[in-house]
């Protein structure tokens, strides 16, 4: 039973909803240990219909080794042994664009949602197929991709990420287009931000550090445990619940532990830093920040402007 999104779409549902099945959404990848873990959980309630991304990576983090999206060749060996079984429930698999999950949503019926953690970017409970779900009135839980702590942390040891550059002089679109390939570094699919720092040298700039948002006390202990913002369904903006350190602090931790100095330097960054970050920086000796997207009504720009900092916004 191996359906796919482009051929129901505009067909007759009832050999999916004739399931009745948990719906398991298209993921990002999980390991056959955790899969046959659901597989465990689910099927003696009944059937199991697996999404399966058809994009390689989670959309918004493409070419991010740590949102690859699950694969059927990972998945088939357990899913032809049910399927083979005497068991009365089967597991059937929806291959779709993760564009068009609000469409399978609203086009299906299921018994219940289950979303794998950190297969979608922002926070579940801010996006249309969430609402979608309420609406319907169908059940929904939001579930680790690791069979355990320990895979989640082999996880990140195992996972090889690209890394911006350390050291060379380049201009302030090269060094906001270095703050976005250092935020690529984090695993927090809420915001991934990124920071450069650099000293001005003629009309360019000469590299000196790069950070970004680390989720702690691991990185994939959001995925694992849960994110922060979306088990207190908490707004995009808000600063009491998230599950990383700013940029901006591991920069200033950074120049402490390298003893960088900071005198006239610009900091890079693709997120305007929040309020908290901002009142910390305006006490560095950091003289300019330029920054791509703006956050939080722009107070930052008053209390780094009130510092005597310069502030720009470069859109690149």
């Amino acid at each position: 039973m191996n359906f796919d999104w482009n051929e129901l779409a505009f067909a007759s549902k009832k050999p999916v909803d004739g399931l009745k099945a948990t719906f398991i959404a298209a993921s990002r990848e999980i390991s056959t240990a955790r899969f046959t873990q659901l597989v465990k959980k689910y099927l003696p309630e009944g059937n199991i219909l697996l999404g399966l991304a058809k994009e390689p990576y989670v959309d918004g983090f493409e070419g991010q080794p740590q949102f690859r999206t699950l694969k059927a060749k990972t998945v088939r060996p357990i899913i032809d042994k049910v399927n083979s079984s005497p068991s009365k429930y089967k597991v059937a698999t929806l291959a779709y664009s993760q564009r068009d999950l609000l469409h399978v949503i609203n086009g299906l019926s299921v018994r219940q949602f289950v979303g794998v953690n950190g297969s979608w970017k922002y926070s579940f409970h801010t996006q249309a197929p969430y609402y979608a779900l309420v609406q319907r009135g169908v059940p929904y839980v939001l579930v680790s991709p690791f069979a355990d702590e320990n895979e989640a942390k082999k996880f990140v040891r195992q996972t090889k990420l690209r890394k911006p550059p350390t050291g060379g002089t380049y201009d302030e679109g090269e060094m906001l287009d270095i703050a976005a390939q250092a935020a690529r570094q984090s695993y927090d699919y809420s915001f991934q931000t990124g920071v450069s720092l650099g000293r001005k040298k003629g009309s360019k700039y000469t590299l000196l550090a790069t950070t970004f948002n680390p989720v702690v006390p691991y990185q994939t202990y959001a995925m694992h445990h849960g994110a922060s913002r979306e088990i207190n369904f908490s707004p995009p903006h808000d600063l009491n619940h998230y599950d990383t350190t700013h940029a901006e602090v591991e920069l200033i931790i950074k120049a402490q532990k390298e003893k960088l100095d900071l005198q006239g330097t610009t900091m890079f960054i693709n997120l305007l830093p929040c309020p908290s970050c901002a009142r910390m920086l305006s006490q560095t000796e950091i003289a300019e920040f330029v920054y791509k997207e703006d956050h939080s009504d722009g107070y930052a720009i008053k209390m780094l402007k009130a510092a005597e900092k310069k502030v720009r916004r470069v859109v690149v």
